[in-house]
């Protein structure tokens, strides 16, 4: 519920605070205060596209403020509004109420903040939107779209879970077409794709690299290419520590530590006796190296030939590295890739087959789905049809006729892309919607021939039968708050009458608000705002009226008969007649 909004520098509103209350609220006041600033202040609120024309002369930004209340909302709806303030890290009040800003710059963009967090645009609409349903003279020329109207009888049908399911399975079946279409069109090409594989595949796995092994065989063959060199090395070193090759001309470093130990052990000093035991580390160690040497010595290839193994081996590797990849690591796994995109590059009559199988599946599914949908809808016109009908015989129209035909939209060709053979042998055009065209027929009088809604229906009798629709889907999104910008527009007399009582009915399970010029609807309300240009510097002001001055209100409203005795005492009789009223 709306409980408070506050308007700063909004069109010909300078500041202004209005109250709001559970029922009807009337907002009423003379051509030009800015009534529908209100309503233009709300649509801000619910993410509208900001306007820098609004914004007031002189000011810098217009702001408006609301404040909502979600106690009357059933839960599942709070939960999805408190998931919505976690998203966005916003906060309730201490009061629980729920703040929702939007400012616009004459210069700059425009800010949104909910519950004190900045927000996108977007994210306060789709907070708002379950708390506000707005109606204007625009949304009357809404209800003449076919989306519009088939929106309407699926909220009266409950049709949410078909149609979600219908989506679901619309969506899986337009990606099996593609994919099936895609294998067929591009069958060739996958075969050559799938050649090409195999034969890099093929290639690899002939030479069968090893991970690492071409940065191994780098230092291998630069080894190799030093053969006589490191053999010297090695063994001269071999002979420097341990002394056991033939063309030994003096002591080795083993027979020197071995001297220098005997030595130091055969005094008593335990000083030296210790660095005796040291020197017998340091043999140890010079023993051990002298092994390693030998093992190297004996593991140098004794000709060329290892050489030229190894720098074949690397050709090899070379050819793999120019073709895939930089290096060994990066060939394999351009392998391991290809391996998974060659199974993928199902080009067999098998895979095809499977993919046209899984294709029939999912259509008969579909049709199956999008028949389920069309019988909801089709027994749900009914009931709809009749109840609006019923609704405008209460407004004053009791001769109209109101119907909905929902019929196929067939596709002209089974080779339409949107095409699907449905059990009935019909073919539907699938849309996102389902396969129907669902149109708002009306007669304003018996006898009359029905024509589509948008060609049959004047600016008055179409602002009834939305708000008929109205009263009849009012169960759907009970507790949410209803606003009607001049619902009334064109209307007057009697069907005035029975336009306020219809708003004071639908009052009872929403909080309704209601900008309007006809006093028979104003008299109705259970709260009545008027806006008035009583400002300064031609600005208008909101203010709640009660007693007197509603009166003085409603006198004003007809025929501007604010200040006669007679026009009070009608007035005064209409409200009294209002706020008796059984409805």
């Amino acid at each position: 519920m709306l409980t408070e909004i506050r308007i700063e520098s909004l069109g010909a509103i300078s500041a202004a605070v209005g109250e709001f209350g559970r029922g009807l609220t009337v907002l009423t006041g003379e051509t030009g205060t800015g009534k529908t600033m209100v309503v233009t202040g709300l649509h801000l609120l619910g993410g509208a596209r900001a306007d820098a024309n609004r914004v007031r002369s002189g000011a810098e930004r217009a702001v408006v403020e609301g404040r909502f209340t979600t106690t009357d909302l059933d839960g599942a709806t709070i939960a999805a509004l408190d998931e919505m303030l976690d998203a966005s890290g916003a906060e309730r009040d201490e009061d629980g109420s729920v703040i929702a800003l939007r400012s616009v710059s004459r210069d700059g963009p425009s800010r949104a903040y909910l519950g004190g967090r900045s927000v996108p645009a977007k994210s306060l609409g789709d907070f708002t939107a379950e708390l506000l349903t707005l109606h204007g003279q625009n949304d009357q020329l809404r209800l003449m779209r076919p989306e519009e109207q088939r929106g309407a009888l699926d909220r009266f049908a409950k049709a949410g879970p078909a149609l979600e399911r219908y989506r679901k399975l619309r969506d899986a079946w337009l990606s099996a077409r593609r994919d099936l279409l895609d294998r067929r069109n591009r069958m060739r090409e996958l075969a050559l794709e799938a050649d090409r594989l195999n034969f890099a595949l093929d290639e690899i796995a002939a030479v069968e690299p090893q991970p690492g092994e071409d940065d191994a065989l780098v230092a291998e063959v630069v080894r190799l290419s030093e053969l006589d060199t490191l053999r010297e090395a090695a063994a001269a070193a071999r002979t420097a520590l341990s002394g056991e090759l033939d063309d030994v001309s003096g002591g080795s470093a083993a027979d020197i530590l071995g001297r220098a130990r005997a030595t130091l052990e055969s005094t008593d000093d335990a000083k030296l006796q210790a660095l005796a035991e040291q020197i017998g580390e340091a043999l140890t160690v010079v023993a051990d190296a002298g092994q390693e040497l030998g093992s190297y010595l004996d593991e140098l290839p004794v000709d060329a030939s290892a050489l030229e193994s190894k720098l074949a081996r690397q050709a090899e590797l070379r050819t793999l590295t120019r073709k895939y990849a930089a290096d060994i690591d990066g060939v394999l796994r351009w392998a391991a890739e290809s391996r998974d995109r060659l199974a993928a590059l199902d080009v067999s009559e098998e895979g095809l087959a499977a993919l046209q199988h899984r294709a029939d599946e999912l259509a008969g599914e579909l049709a199956s789905a999008a028949t389920d949908l069309s019988a909801i809808r089709r027994k749900a016109a009914k009931r709809l049809a009749k109840e609006v009908t019923a609704e405008l015989s209460g407004l004053a129209m009791a001769d109209a006729q109101f119907s909905i035909d929902v019929t196929l939209d067939s596709a002209p060709a089974a080779d339409d892309a949107a095409a699907l053979k449905l059990a009935s042998g019909e073919l539907a055009r699938v849309g996102a919607d389902g396969v129907d065209e669902v149109e708002f027929g009306f007669a304003a009088h018996r006898g009359m021939t029905e024509l589509p809604l948008a060609k049959s229906a004047s600016g008055g009798e179409l602002s009834r039968v939305m708000l008929a629709l109205e009263v009849v889907l009012a169960a759907s999104a009970a507790g949410t708050t209803m606003v009607f910008d001049e619902v009334d527009a064109g209307v007057g007399g009697r069907a005035a009458v029975q336009i306020g009582r219809r708003l004071a009915r639908l009052a009872r399970t929403h909080q309704v608000i209601v900008v309007t010029h006809l006093p028979q609807v104003a008299a109705y309300g259970d709260v009545h705002l008027v806006v008035h240009g009583a400002g300064p510097k031609g600005t208008s002001v909101v203010r709640t009226v009660s007693g007197d001055e509603r009166v003085a209100e409603l006198a004003r409203m007809m025929a501007g008969l604010g200040e006669s005795d007679s026009g009070r005492a009608h007035a005064r009789e209409l409200l009294d007649g209002a706020q008796n009223d059984e409805i």
